[in-house]
């Protein structure tokens, strides 16, 4: 008697759609079909998120102001009101919550979702994601794109295939063929430094990739090898983690002018320092790595870090690394427009392996 064939998960990846430009344009009518960036419309101002319409100028998060503003020239610029998407991003979590428990924010306005329990006898993983949509849509006046697959990796790149307000569903039979035609700088984990490793390797695809062996992958890319040999042939194993833990808890800060002397800058260190500690207290993190995050007046960008043998005591212990740290960089001769501080290496128990689900089409 044959063994019966493994069940597979069915995985949705809901993703807002330009969420924060998008909830200021609902908010306020006269923004609606014009390009909106939230952020700072000042000299040192970031953009936090960019509208469709921005976006078609090439305006993008964490871009400075002023480039943007040099794309586009009509760029209206609003004010950040987190409070307003914390609230909205509950309102969704709620409807996400009706459907499965088994949820993993990635941030306000991105979760996966495990949907292999048919809660509400829908049919299918694809007639779920379409119902959370138009509940979001009816409930929010928001839209969300989805991305429908058996596993995390593949659900994640459909959500964006057919951006905005689309869904892709991608089943087993179709996953290693749909990653192969991906540019390898759509990946996942693949930041700009490794896709540029890669793109001097002559991996430029999903499909180079699938070419390269595990050896050849672990002599170049180390850890990353087993992940990055799974994800050109549509494999992971993945499961979503309701208690996803936070790897890092950190703050930083953008100053109005930049700084280069040392007092100045230990004074402006031990106010992310704060913002930062109070968040690892609220968070009840425990970590033994303190990294500190220096941008200079160029947008070079710089990071130092520390690990202990044990946790990071408390606020003190934290600054006083953090303060170690930045010893490093000075004196400067350029100087510094933002810090950051972070504490890292947090233990965490791992989360037991989930259950097999019965199998639900997608």
């Amino acid at each position: 008697m044959s063994n019966p064939a493994p069940s597979v998960r069915k995985i949705i990846h809901v993703d807002m759609d330009a969420f924060f430009a998008s909830v200021e344009q609902r908010d306020n009518p006269d923004l609606r079909g014009l390009p909106v960036a939230v952020g700072g419309a000042k000299a040192r101002g970031v953009v936090a998120a960019a509208s469709y319409e921005a976006r078609r100028f090439g305006v993008k998060s964490a871009m400075p102001s002023v480039t943007a503003i040099r794309r586009c020239p009509d760029l209206i610029f609003v004010p950040p009101r987190f409070e307003v998407y914390r609230a909205v991003s509950g309102q969704i979590r709620e409807i996400f919550a009706d459907y499965t428990d088994l949820i993993e924010p990635l941030s306000l306005d991105e979760a996966y979702l495990d949907v292999t329990e048919d809660r509400h006898g829908l049919g299918s993983a694809s007639a779920i994601a379409e119902a959370i949509r138009a509940r979001i849509r009816e409930q929010t006046g928001l839209t969300a794109s989805a991305g429908v697959s058996y596993n995390k990796f593949i659900a994640k790149l459909a959500s964006d295939q057919n951006k905005p307000d689309g869904i892709c569903v991608i089943p087993p039979a179709r996953g290693a063929a749909f990653v192969a035609t991906l540019p390898i700088r759509r990946f996942h984990g693949v930041g700009p430094v490794t896709a540029a490793k890669m793109e001097r390797l002559g991996i430029h695809t999903g499909a180079d990739l699938a070419t390269k062996s595990l050896d050849f992958l672990t002599a170049h890319f180390r850890s990353s090898a087993e992940y990055l040999y799974g994800a050109a042939r549509g494999e992971d194993h993945r499961p979503v983690r309701p208690d996803r833990p936070r790897k890092s808890v950190g703050a930083e800060r953008t100053f109005g002018e930049d700084l280069r002397d040392r007092d100045s800058l230990l004074a402006a260190l031990a106010r992310v320092a704060d913002a930062a500690w109070e968040r690892v207290e609220r968070s009840s993190a425990r970590g033994r790595t303190v990294t500190l995050k220096v941008r200079f007046a160029d947008f070079t960008t710089r990071t130092r870090a520390i690990s202990f043998p044990h946790d990071v005591a408390g606020r003190d212990a934290f600054l006083a690394t953090g303060e170690t740290l930045l010893d490093q960089f000075l004196p400067t001769a350029l100087g510094i427009r933002l810090l950051g501080l972070t504490l890292s290496g947090i233990d965490h128990s791992d989360a037991e392996a989930q259950a097999a689900q019965p199998s639900l089409p997608l």
